[in-house]
């Protein structure tokens, strides 16, 4: 096993995680000793606002992972712009010579049917990046997915339908410690 790795995880709620919930930062440090995690996650921002604080958050890290566009779409705007300062983070990220990881947009129950074409939208831009750039796509949407109810996550991981609980951070974590077994 390689030595110790610090990863800068950038992003809004879903990064911050749940108030009195672990997110997928505290699991996945549990379950690999390697793994310090400094969370920057922010509650309600958008890519612009979580691209604004990249430089911070990534001092002396080894890894950037990036997450963040649900509240480009609850505020209502632009995917592509919020595609754009996505791609402008995984390229910062690069050009810091980090291993960088893309997290995609979580179902949102609150949301659904409005916000899923604008996700299912986003995502598809996402995994795009992710292609282009070269660097692990982390499927956080498909993870969380109920199949019997696409768009929305499974009720059994979330627990106000907006943000995943304990058990969908668990399952977050395992795809984020199957991006970092190679780093």
């Amino acid at each position: 096993m390689s030595e110790d790795l610090l990863v800068a995880a950038l992003g809004d709620s879903i990064t911050e995680g749940s108030p009195g919930l672990r997110g997928w930062d505290v699991w996945a440090a549990q379950a690999d000793p390697r793994l310090q995690i400094r969370n920057c996650g922010s509650y309600g921002q958008r890519t612009d606002e979580i691209a604004a604080r990249l430089d911070d958050c990534v001092r002396d890290a080894d890894v950037l992972i990036v997450q963040g566009g649900i509240n480009d779409i609850a505020q209502r705007r632009d995917v592509d712009t919020a595609a754009t300062y996505l791609r402008a983070m995984v390229r910062r990220g690069r050009e810091l010579r980090l291993h960088v990881a893309l997290a995609d947009v979580l179902p949102w129950n609150n949301g659904w049917p409005e916000a899923e074409p604008k996700i299912r939208r986003l995502n598809a831009l996402i995994v795009g990046i992710a292609g282009e750039e070269g660097i692990p796509l982390l499927a956080f949407h498909d993870t969380l997915e109920d199949p019997d109810r696409p768009g929305r996550m499974r009720e059994e991981w979330t627990h106000e339908g907006d943000h995943p609980n304990e058990d969908g951070y668990r399952r977050l974590a395992d795809v984020v410690l199957r991006a970092l077994q190679n780093v």
